[in-house]
């Protein structure tokens, strides 16, 4: 992997958050990658829940001040880095003081989720993207992790389709076990769609249940990693007949190797 560049676009990461399926390998990946000599960036939403002056985040100004519109509403993207402790490795964080100040991730207090979970995902995929784009970084892979991430292979596939900086670029997305119960917005679909995307690509989000969107996901990469023990039968087998080159599931002491060959002869 030496010299490859990879971007890994994650919901989640240790240790700005707590230990689970997704910020583990979220990490875990990225340094194996960097120790191999690769060239690696890491983003994640920089939510209210991240201890900024323990982790050392820092707003780049350069990289902040733009406007993204979601759902016909500008909002102001402003981008925080820090360094992964005795890692040599940079995060990225995407912020917005509507849609990330809040103490918490993904729900309230009473383990609701957001009701506007799907208009941070995609202020998510568009800011990353943008962000890139300022930074003229071009990867060879961009590998997602979480459904808070997921829109990114969506926007890539058709939002920035005609975007030369990324014409060879190819997109690996990591499907975990269920992360939550119940739906997102039922106008997820149509929040989608005001950005160009056409309806009868994202068909599943009109019921955006868990399921449905890394469905959607799947159909936008180029290859999919089965990341987990955990994922459902159904989504298995989808994956599995779906056409995609795919990765079944490896257990973490075992991922290295099987990560790096999927990567050199299924992806590149």
């Amino acid at each position: 992997m030496e010299d490859k560049r990879i971007l890994y676009v994650s919901s989640e990461v240790v240790p700005y958050l707590a230990e689970n399926e997704v910020s583990s390998m979220s990490y875990e990946v990225p340094k194996m990658i960097n120790n191999l000599g690769g060239q690696i960036r890491i983003f994640m939403p920089r939510y209210g829940n991240i201890n900024e002056r323990r982790h050392q985040l820092h707003e780049v100004i350069r990289l902040s001040g733009m406007n993204l519109v979601v759902n016909d509403l500008d909002m102001p993207l402003i981008i925080k880095v820090a360094s992964i402790p005795k890692e040599r490795i940079q995060v990225y964080f995407i912020d917005n003081e509507e849609y990330f100040k809040r103490k918490a991730t993904f729900t309230d207090e009473d383990g609701v989720l957001y009701p506007d979970n799907d208009e941070r995902a995609i202020f998510f995929a568009k800011g990353v993207v943008e962000t890139v784009k300022k930074l003229n970084w071009v990867p060879d892979i961009i590998h997602v992790h979480g459904w808070m991430a997921a829109l990114l292979p969506i926007y890539m596939k058709h939002y920035y389709k005609n975007e030369a900086l990324f014409s060879e670029t190819k997109i690996v997305t990591s499907i975990y076990g269920p992360s939550f119960d119940g739906t997102l917005d039922k106008e997820m679909i149509n929040k989608v769609i005001f950005d160009g995307i056409p309806k009868e690509a994202v068909l599943d989000l009109e019921n955006p249940d868990y399921e449905n969107i890394m469905k959607t996901v799947i159909h936008h990469s180029d290859a999919v990693i089965i990341a987990s023990d955990k994922v459902t039968s159904s989504l298995t087998k989808f994956i599995e007949s779906s056409g995609k080159p795919f990765l079944p599931f490896t257990p973490k002491e075992k991922f290295a190797e099987a990560y790096v060959n999927f990567y050199n002869n299924s992806v590149i």
